[in-house]
């Protein structure tokens, strides 16, 4: 086993000032309280909040300062992620991967904005993997992302053991969250590190997984440090032997028969997501994805009057009546 710290760092985020003096102080507190860390995960958004009013040019000076930090403590350092304008005036969700010699050896922006509520956020497109030398692979999305598993695919198809994962849910599916970050440790068979901040940073309830699904520990709705050492013999272990003696589950797809004609955009296999209305934000009384009173009709069955309508059960495409 190679020895190897992820400190997770859940910390109240506010939404109009600066918050990265703040991150740089429990910097600070963490690696003197705990000196083994070699790696930080701050939260989705941590040092400027979830506002993007605030995006700046990347490089910038608060990098600049998380830069300086990790030389001088000599860890890898995640400071969460933050709004970034680009250029041509787009404004994407970014974070980056800072090297113990201080230097940012990887760029991920958020795959998957939160739409419709993040309106205006463009999407990355580009993977986000890195080695820690003499440790293993290690690899970053960022919160929404992880509700869509090809990513998580992709990574550990590419051999990620480590799945990085900042996140800013503040809302009530934080749950859901949750179970998604069990799951995915189990599907993938690697350790799941989800950080999430509180106040306008989120609910907290961060939580580390392991390879088996384990949780190694989850926090509750108040400031927390939480180094963990992971072991990635356990990961490559349970990838040959399969969770925990079971499914070996990487093998199993790389050894599939069958082809996903889905992910074919001119397949019409996902014809059906056609008929969902568009991505745009509930209002009030909106009855999309309710039945109407002839459910026949709804679902365009209105030529087969010999479909009994108690044979139809909800019809979870647009109603029309919008």
């Amino acid at each position: 086993m190679t020895p190897f710290a992820i400190a997770g760092v859940q910390m109240h985020v506010a939404a109009l000032h600066s918050n990265v003096e703040g991150m740089r102080h429990r910097i600070e507190v963490l690696m003197a309280r705990f000196p083994w860390t070699q790696m930080v995960l701050f939260s989705e958004l941590a040092p400027y909040g979830p506002l993007d009013r605030f995006a700046l040019p990347f490089p910038n000076d608060a990098l600049q300062q998380f830069q300086d930090d990790a030389r001088r403590h000599g860890i890898w350092l995640i400071p969460g992620s933050m709004f970034e304008r680009t250029e041509d005036g787009r404004i994407f969700n970014t974070s980056v991967v800072i090297n113990p010699d201080g230097d940012i050896v990887a760029k991920y922006s958020k795959m998957f904005p939160f739409r419709p509520y993040e309106a205006g956020i463009s999407a990355g497109t580009n993977f986000c993997v890195f080695d820690v030398p003499e440790v293993g692979r290690f690899g970053l999305s960022i919160c929404y992302d992880i509700w869509f598993p090809e990513t998580t695919r992709q990574l550990t198809s590419q051999g990620v053991e480590v799945l990085l994962h900042p996140v800013l849910t503040g809302t009530t599916d934080r749950d859901a969250e949750l179970a998604i970050a069990r799951a995915t440790a189990a599907q993938f068979q690697c350790y799941v590190f989800d950080v999430n901040g509180l106040a306008a940073g989120g609910v907290g309830r961060s939580l580390v997984v392991d390879p088996s699904a384990t949780v190694l520990h989850q926090s509750a709705g108040q400031e927390d440090m939480f180094p963990i050492e992971v072991d990635l013999e356990q990961v490559r272990r349970q990838r040959e032997t399969g969770l925990k003696g079971l499914g070996q589950v990487l093998k199993s797809f790389r050894d599939r028969e069958a082809d996903f004609t889905v992910y074919d955009r001119a397949s019409g296999a996902d014809a059906y997501l056609n008929t969902l209305g568009p991505l745009e934000m509930p209002r009030q009384g909106a009855t999309r994805g309710l039945r109407t009173s002839d459910p026949r009709t709804a679902l365009g069955h209105s030529e087969r009057p010999d479909i009994p309508p108690q044979n139809i059960s909800v019809f979870h495409g647009k109603t029309g009546s919008e």
